[in-house]
């Protein structure tokens, strides 16, 4: 897709496809740990149609995910999950992957949830354009508190 180079790394965001099952699943539990996603579910953002699944690639290694679930008919879509490897981290990946997943979901309006906790991400959401619009009690599975951002476009 396209091609970045931002300080001391240059990395591209591809499609990400089934073949990226195990790169994913490892992705996933190190920015998640008790809170990543499970098989099934990976599966699926790997796989359903009309879902939004971008990797950051350096050299053959992926280092960051995003994925996007577009409801056209309703003018919406969510960012379903987004994760960099912590090495990786502020070196404008995640950034790049969020602005890559709203293009190509081309909806008005975008939502995602953010542990309440997650500093860095809710400085690049806003840095981004989103707003807090929500607070749900308890909705990650570690019992942690989540708020609710939203971007129209």
């Amino acid at each position: 897709m396209n091609s970045w180079v931002v300080g001391p790394v240059d990395f591209r965001i591809e499609q990400a496809t089934l073949r990226d099952l195990s790169g994913l699943r490892n992705l996933e539990q190190e920015c998640f740990g008790n809170d990543s996603w499970p098989l099934l579910d990976i599966i699926a953002a790997l796989s359903l149609p009309g879902e939004v699944r971008l990797k950051a690639i350096v050299g053959e290694l992926m280092v960051g995910f995003v994925g996007g679930s577009p409801h056209h008919k309703e003018g919406m879509g969510w960012i379903t999950t987004i994760g960099v490897k912590e090495e990786y981290r502020r070196m404008g990946i995640g950034r790049a992957l969020l602005d890559a997943c709203e293009e190509k979901m081309a909806v008005p309006c975008i939502r995602l949830t953010v542990r309440r906790t997650n500093v860095e991400a809710i400085e690049m959401y806003s840095r981004a354009g989103y707003v807090q619009v929500d607070f749900w009690r308890k909705y990650y599975p570690s019992g942690e508190d989540a708020y609710v951002y939203e971007k129209r476009r």
